[in-house]
């Protein structure tokens, strides 16, 4: 992900940190709480592990989500939602909202 020096609007700014197919579907699966790599890659129709990986990394150099690493052996981590994360949060809230009445109609 490139980030730009310059945005004429704030709306490009949040439209950086979203865009593509992902990261709305990540932020709402990290809804409840913590969640491991596995368990996200479960939960979401679709997805490579690859893509999974970039995607939360560019999440992660926006500041909407986090990880936390646990010691010991296997490796586990698990990532969540920062402050940032949870207003993001209300927002694709209210996107689903939409898109559930679009498909109602």
């Amino acid at each position: 992900m490139k980030i730009r020096n310059e945005y004429t609007c704030p709306l490009e700014i949040v439209h950086d940190m979203v865009k593509g197919k992902w990261k709305p579907i990540i932020v709402f699966q990290l809804r409840d709480g913590r969640m491991s790599l596995s368990e996200l890659k479960k939960s979401i129709n679709g997805i490579s592990e690859k893509m999974l990986l970039e995607q939360l990394k560019e999440l992660r150099e926006f500041g909407i989500i986090d990880k936390e690493k646990y010691e010991g052996y296997p490796l586990h981590v698990e990532y969540y939602l920062t402050p940032r994360g949870q207003k993001m949060l209300e927002a694709v809230r209210i996107m689903q909202n939409i898109g559930l009445d679009y498909m109602r109609e």
